[in-house]
């Protein structure tokens, strides 16, 4: 007895709303970006790093400048060399935006505009970890309204239905495949809730949460990635998205045994309260578990 038939996929990737025509895909992407700018902006408020208009001021340039590196990410890298084709670059709603680009021009960015405001890095870095895989597990239920990104073909009780029009060349109509739209989702979502916990229960430094997120993301990405069967640059057997989750995911382990070995003897950070978000009031208990940062807003 199966718990699904199969997982359907929309007959269009816009949504129709009072008679305007919105893409899915973009749609998916803003709330993915709500959610996260919340959930970091209610962290730092609860650690005191800062205030949520801090937050929201800081993703409006971090947002931004995470877009443009992810696009071009994915113009620079994508099998099908979009960046021969100008009239592509700017069709974010068609899809096409690489995530380790995004991550990585966003977190540079974010350092900046937290400067600006007077917000201590590390600590915005550390509200935002959780926010991170919340953001993008919304994201990617864009590309189920795409019908793109999807795995090898299955015949598993959740596989994934797929209209002719997107089908690859080589099968049949009515072959199902892995969602792995959906599997990235779970990852990201379960993701988000260890790294709540974890940064309320060990003694990290400030910003070390951070690299746990990379940790976590590249190994669920890694396994995701090498399921997929769109098109990709790829060598030693390996899809080029999987190299970047490798290489990001082992520098972030070197990155935290490095640091712990540093700060073996730092009677600060073992004296550091266990939420380890900076600045923080052992006494006043706020901040210890994943109801407070879920509960309901003030």
């Amino acid at each position: 007895m199966t718990v699904l038939a199969t997982i359907p996929s929309p007959s269009s990737g816009a949504i129709e709303l009072l008679g305007i025509s919105i893409h899915a895909y973009g749609l998916m992407i803003a709330l993915g970006v709500v959610a996260g700018v919340w959930l970091a902006g209610r962290r730092m408020e609860q650690a005191g790093v800062g205030t949520r208009d801090d937050m929201s001021s800081i993703a409006v340039w971090a947002v931004a400048a995470g877009v443009v590196g992810a696009r071009l990410y994915y113009v620079i890298t994508d099998k099908s060399r979009p960046w021969k084709e100008p009239s592509r670059w700017l069709k974010i709603w068609e899809g096409g935006l690489g995530i380790p680009g995004g991550l990585f021009a966003g977190a540079l960015v974010a350092v900046w505009a937290a400067k600006r405001r007077g917000v201590s890095p590390a600590g915005l870095f550390t509200a935002a970890a959780p926010a991170l895989p919340l953001s993008q597990a919304i994201g990617r239920i864009g590309n189920w309204w795409n019908q793109e990104l999807y795995g090898r073909a299955t015949d598993l009780p959740w596989a994934l239905e797929i209209d002719d029009e997107h089908l690859p060349s080589g099968y049949a109509s009515g072959t199902t495949f892995h969602p792995t739209f959906l599997y990235e989702v779970l990852w990201n979502l379960s993701l988000c809730g260890a790294l709540i916990l974890i940064g309320a229960r060990l003694k990290l430094r400030p910003g070390r949460l951070l690299a746990v997120y990379v940790v976590g993301y590249s190994i669920g990405r890694f396994w995701i990635e090498g399921l997929r069967i769109d098109p990709a640059n790829s060598g030693g057997g390996w899809r080029l998205n999987q190299w970047t989750a490798l290489v990001a995911g082992l520098g972030a382990v070197a990155y935290l045994m490095i640091d712990r070995w540093q700060h073996r003897n730092d009677v600060a950070v073992a004296a550091q309260p266990a939420a380890e978000l900076e600045p923080h009031d052992a006494a006043s208990g706020e901040g210890d578990g994943i109801d407070e940062y879920l509960s309901e807003d003030e």
